[in-house]
């Protein structure tokens, strides 16, 4: 949801086209006796007043016992009793029904509290006069502190009226919902009405404001808005040209307030002058909002957004967000005139813990053109410009308490941006069934291979299509869809064997539905082979059967000497065979020449979601080994008694296979693979393998020859990959925290990928805790710079088919540096070696001035050229107090 406390300002008159820049400076609180404000307040609505405050000689007073509470009610003026406390005296005369407490005073009145210096109360005239104390160093201290209905305030002065709750309050000082109110001069009607004259707002925690915004004729109701007439804006007590005719603000604290949103301004070669980001938000109620927002270019151009969050607590919370761009380049008439339509729909949409176990329904869309995010006009994120994939899913989920039995019905999408090819599942449905043990006792553990045999058995229908952006969401891209269902049963069961191996033998049982099949047949007068589409019910059926065995075996090396003292080894290795028999009978044969013994074999059900029927024996042995390395290692610190245990090696597996049936080629390719961490886990290392075993023709085909036979190695590297990832800070060279946080990453790594390509370039806090600005403190000797850094290098080879060269081969970085406690700069960029060429590169910097923000985010080359300056209020109170820049990127169509 957007800020409960938006600030909605209608700009009529703006002058000046500088950028706000503030050094806390401001004009003090005047401070003044009761005296003056006498004369202040007479002529006032409400007041009369016709004596001066005569305050009494401290040393002509008798001493009295300031501990005692003085209660007094003159019953035909009052509704309650007033308590009085004090820390020095409290005089009453009773002649002139008044009393006067001095030092720490304090009255009490129904839900009244009122703290000061010195307090005067008239009982004739039911007013109460509060003011502070001059200290011995001339300082004003004990100003009169105000609370009623949960308000408070803070006053040099003030008079109170107990009868009709109006008051008059000299340099009054107040807070509402984070807006800062000081006011030279109010009035107030009751508790919940007030009147301002040359009234000052912020949102700055300083004694000396860092900014303000100064008015006249001011209307504040506490806990619902402030409404005010001309008014201008003073950044350290220095006037801007910047006016405002009136303003509104909003401090309900129920929900959102609705209202206008302010547009960017700026130019573009491309596509002219524009505003962006202008519309209006709808706070529709406490559980949804909506923006609408629009961008216009002078030459044609616009662009329209709908964004909106909604939430039911314990329920669900998700967020929607739509975007439609009409992109105009060129001049109409011209041959380099393009007109061009794309779009782009997120939403995202997921249940609350607390919402039923047995249920849930959740959304992650994220799809559009193919191209938007590298031809929109209005895309801050611009590190999505090197993502080539959408992916999409819409999933609910059903499970049958009581029953072994759940179900999910799926929406998904997956596009490739490049080739712009789309896949969707219109929808699927998946019904399982969670294991079940038929032949199990009632009670006690199962002790035999046959109370062991487990039964499971799940139903998945799809309906697929597949499109590309120009059919997509035409009726064309429903003509090729392929829809089908496919039932699994499995059953297994494990057994102890020579006491150390597990066996475990299973069996499955596949049957395929189709609504639709094709038909083939020659065509002697084309010479060629015509496919027909039979529109029909049709099945098969498969089956299969295997067992594997597998154990685990430990090894240990033992060191007598140094802090080392023992490796371990762990190694698990498995032999599986599995066996399916031939399923030819659901092929058939075609004609595919003018020879009659020229024939093709065919599956009527070829190109189906499921595939076909499988062809030809298969006996297969499976054979792989999991191995992990860790090594036990005396800590340095002479205190520790156990020793520490540190991963070498997470994991180095190999897997590969022999089929008994085939007739050549028997092995398949070793696979290799193997991941580390060192260095306290700030480094990450993992390589992958292919290794073929058999040699390459001299047209690079796979030959029945062993590669040994063939004058070459054992193996044939044919895939290689080798990706290292690195992430270090400051905090480790402090040798407390490096202690601290051994084994945990450094601050300000995400440990995601895409964070290497920077964050959307629009990113600043807006928090309204001026907090984290104070605890900041700038050292003069011995400081810091806090820093982080974060780096990934990935290198790919390839020799397949004999081309022997690097896949791909790029270093990717993101990291920032604290200049001072408030002033930061961040770098993500990269090397691309193979094509030596510079990566995507976004630098950052950004300024902390306390109550208010400055950023510039700047993409310096490439084809989303583009920067982003901003200078704003932190407070989402009045967020809109800003000035912002932005480039657009020169985009062109195609």
């Amino acid at each position: 949801m957007q800020s409960n406390f938006k600030y909605i300002v209608f700009v009529f008159l703006f002058l000046g086209t500088g950028c706000l820049f503030v050094n806390a400076q401001n004009t003090t609180q005047k401070r003044d006796s009761l005296e003056p404000l006498k004369n202040t307040i007479i002529g006032l609505k409400g007041f009369s007043i016709n004596d001066t405050i005569q305050l009494p000689d401290a040393a002509s007073l008798k001493a009295i016992d300031t501990t005692k509470i003085d209660s007094f009610k003159p019953k035909e003026y009052l509704d309650d009793s007033i308590l009085k406390k004090a820390s020095d005296y409290i005089k009453n005369d009773f002649e002139n029904k008044t009393a006067i407490l001095y030092n720490n005073a304090q009255i009490l009145y129904q839900d009244i509290d009122l703290q000061a210096g010195i307090i005067k109360i008239d009982y004739d005239k039911n007013l109460a006069y509060a003011k502070g104390i001059i200290d011995s160093s001339g300082a004003y201290t004990q100003k009169p502190q105000f609370k009623q209905a949960g308000q408070e305030s803070e006053q040099d002065s003030l008079i109170y009226n107990f009868k009709n709750e109006k008051a008059i309050i000299y340099n009054t000082k107040t807070v509402q919902e984070g807006v800062i109110v000081r006011g030279e001069i109010t009035k107030r009607e009751n508790d919940s009405v007030f009147y301002l004259d040359r009234a000052h707002f912020t949102t700055s925690t300083k004694d000396k404001p860092d900014y303000e915004i100064i008015t006249r004729n001011i209307k504040l109701v506490p806990g619902k808005k402030i409404v005010g007439g001309l008014s201008q804006l003073k950044l350290a007590d220095v006037p801007t040209p910047a006016i405002l005719p009136f303003f509104y603000v909003p401090l309900t604290k129920e929900r959102s307030v609705s209202g206008f949103l302010i547009p960017t301004y700026g130019e573009n070669s491309s596509q002219g002058f524009f505003l962006q980001n202008g519309g209006y938000y709808f706070a529709i109620s406490d559980y949804i909002d909506l923006a609408v927002l629009g961008d216009v270019y002078t030459n044609g151009s616009w662009g329209m957004r709908f964004e909106s969050n909604y939430a039911v607590r314990y329920r669900f919370s998700g967020n929607f967000n739509l975007r439609f761009e009409n992109l105009i380049t060129g001049q109409r008439g011209f041959s380099t005139f393009n007109k061009r339509n794309n779009f782009y729909l997120r939403w995202s949409h997921s249940p609350s813990q607390q919402a039923s176990p047995n249920s849930r329904f959740s959304v992650s869309v994220n799809l559009g053109s193919s191209q938007y995010f590298r031809e929109s006009l209005n895309e801050y994120n611009i590190g999505q410009t090197v993502t080539n994939t959408f992916n999409s899913s819409i999933n609910f989920y059903k499970k049958f308490v009581g029953t072994p039995f759940n179900m999910n019905i799926a929406m998904t999408h997956s596009q490739n941006t490049n080739t712009e090819k789309i896949d969707m599942t219109l929808p699927s449905l998946q019904i399982g069934m969670d294991r079940i043990y038929p032949f199990a006792p009632k009670s006690g553990a199962k002790k035999n291979p046959i109370q062991s045999l487990g039964l499971s058995y799940s139903f998945d229908a799809q309906n697929r299509i597949s499109t590309d952006d120009d059919q997509f969401l035409k009726s064309d891209m429903f003509k090729d869809a392929r829809s089908g269902a496919k039932h699994t049963v499995s059953a297994s069961t494990n057994m102890k064997a020579l006491k150390y191996i597990t066996l475990s033998p299973s069996a499955n049982y596949n049957e395929v539905w189709y609504l639709k099949t094709v038909e083939q047949r020659y065509n002697a007068e084309l010479d060629e082979i015509e496919k027909d589409t039979v529109n029909q019910f049709d099945a098969f059926r498969e089956y299969s059967a295997g067992v594997s065995a597998s154990t685990t075996l430990y090894g240990m090396f033992n060191f007598k000497k140094g802090r080392l003292q023992a490796i371990r080894h762990v190694m698990r290795p498995s032999v599986s065979f599995n066996y399916r028999p031939d399923f030819s009978n659901f092929y058939d044969e075609v004609q595919q020449s003018e020879d009659d013994d020229d024939f093709l074999e065919y599956s009527r059900f070829d190109g189906g979601i499921y595939g076909s029927p499988s062809r030809g024996l298969s006996s297969s042995i499976g054979l792989s080994l999991n191995n992990t390395f860790e090594a036990k290692m005396m800590s340095k610190d002479s205190t520790a008694t156990e020793p520490e245990k540190i991963k070498l090696l997470n994991n180095l597996n190999f897997s590969t296979s022999y089929n008994i049936a085939a007739d050549s080629l028997n092995w398949s390719p070793v696979r290799m693979t193997a991941g580390t961490t060192i260095l306290d886990n700030k480094l990450s290392l993992n390589a992958s393998a292919t290794l073929d075993p058999y040699a390459l023709s001299a047209s690079g085909r796979r030959i029945n020859t062993y590669n040994i036979n063939n004058d070459g190695s054992l193996f044939r590297l044919t895939q290689a990959n080798m990706s290292a990832s690195y992430s270090i800070s400051s905090d480790i060279f402090n040798k407390k925290d490096a202690k601290e946080d051994k084994n945990k990453p450094p601050k300000g790594n995400k440990g995601d990928e895409d964070s290497l390509f920077g964050s959307d370039i629009t990113t600043r806090n807006v928090k309204d805790d001026q907090e984290e600005s104070k605890t900041k403190v700038a050292n003069l000797y011995g400081a810091t710079l806090p820093w982080t850094l974060s780096l990934r290098y990935n290198v790919g080879y390839s020799n397949s088919t004999r081309q022997n060269e690097l896949s791909n081969n790029s270093l990717q970085f993101s990291g920032n540096i604290e200049l001072s406690p408030k002033w930061s700069v961040g770098l993500s960029s990269g090397y691309d070696f193979k094509n030596r060429g510079v990566t995507y590169t976004n630098l950052s910097f950004e300024r902390d001035l306390d109550s208010w923000r400055m950023s510039f985010n700047w993409v310096p080359f490439g084809n989303s050229t583009t920067y982003y300056f901003f200078i704003g209020i932190k407070s989402s109170v009045l967020s809109d107090i800003k000035y912002d820049k932005r480039k657009v990127a020169d985009q062109r169509l195609f």
